[in-house]
């Protein structure tokens, strides 16, 4: 009977261990995850799966140097879509990007999958942020 008690005892403790995430580590997941499915269905058809974009046509998304430089302006790019020369990883993008039509939420969702994958390793955009980048698109 002991050794059955020792077992539960070491699957409760691996259990908790587990399940001790910080809410900023859960509320991470949960922004990356759903981002993943926003990109899959709105931005990858034009980004490629990877990030790696389209020819001349369309910009990657693997230059953690653009994204990070241009942080403020991309819910407002994501929004109301872009028609404006981009330079990205030195290369001149002009195609037009339509408006996503996505909510905030979407948007940093989007935003925290794609600042977290390809490559790119910068962290949380929430909701918040993202309404306050929105209120200064110009």
């Amino acid at each position: 009977m002991k050794p059955i008690i020792i077992v539960l005892l070491f699957a409760l403790v691996g259990i908790m261990a587990v399940s001790c995430e910080s809410d900023g580590d859960i509320e991470f997941k949960r922004y990356y995850t759903a981002g993943s499915l926003v990109y899959q269905e709105h931005c990858q058809n034009c980004h490629g799966k990877n990030g790696e974009g389209l020819s001349s046509l369309m910009p990657p998304l693997t230059d953690s140097v653009y994204l990070k430089k241009n942080s403020r302006q991309l819910s407002c790019i994501i929004q109301n879509g872009s028609n404006t020369l981009l330079l990205v990883g030195g290369k001149p993008y002009n195609n037009q990007m339509p408006p996503a039509n996505l909510a905030p939420i979407e948007i940093a969702q989007v935003l925290t999958f794609i600042k977290n994958s390809f490559g790119n390793k910068q962290g949380l955009v929430n909701v918040n942020m993202v309404n306050a980048d929105l209120k200064d698109c110009k």
